[in-house]
């Protein structure tokens, strides 16, 4: 039966071949929702169906695996930044602070068949300078990742601790995936 990824991630990717898993990359061309008034559970765990539904819907006979990580800090959800700007306000508000990473995951097995869960993390930030922060930029692009950092791209220079998956902080909660696909 094949497996499916619906991300173009280079992280859930090299998260699920460390696995040990064979699989396709499907970009998912669903568009995320992005409404503050969901529970942080709840809205990765919709956006990672969206995801998978538009890529099981092309393939029936596939397993498929979509996946949606979020920041939160104060109850509000942080994504991608718009802009370097953005970026470093997000470094800033996260500096010296402990928030939580949520990655939600639907997996859409052959007949429709649904299993939706999700990984939290607690991560705490060292606290920041203005150049400590841009001594991070300068190793690690924060453009395409939530919350403005990649935990794998010199997360030392930036987290004091973490608390629960480190695969999760990165994008996908990989022990949960594989007891969801039965390995």
């Amino acid at each position: 039966m094949p497996l499916i990824l619906a991300s173009s991630s280079p992280r859930r990717r090299e998260l699920l071949e460390h696995a040990g898993l064979e699989f396709t990359v499907v970009p998912s061309p669903a568009e995320e929702i992005h409404d503050a008034s969901l529970n942080p559970e709840v809205l990765c765990e919709k956006n990672a169906e969206l995801k998978a539904e538009a890529v099981a819907s092309q393939f029936p006979d596939a397993t498929v695996i979509g996946s949606d990580t979020l920041v939160f800090i104060d109850d509000t959800p942080l994504g991608k930044p718009a802009d370097m700007d953005d970026a470093r306000a997000m470094l800033r508000r996260l500096s010296g602070r402990t928030h939580f990473v949520c990655s939600g995951v639907c997996i859409i097995f052959p007949g429709n068949r649904r299993k939706s869960f999700h990984g939290l993390t607690d991560v705490t930030f060292k606290p920041l300078t203005d150049a400590q922060i841009d001594a991070y930029f300068a190793h690690c692009n924060p453009l395409d990742k939530a919350g403005a950092y990649g935990i794998q791209d010199n997360g030392d220079l930036i987290i004091e601790s973490i608390s629960g998956s480190f695969d999760n902080v990165m994008g996908l909660p990989t022990d949960l995936v594989l007891a969801a696909l039965g390995h």
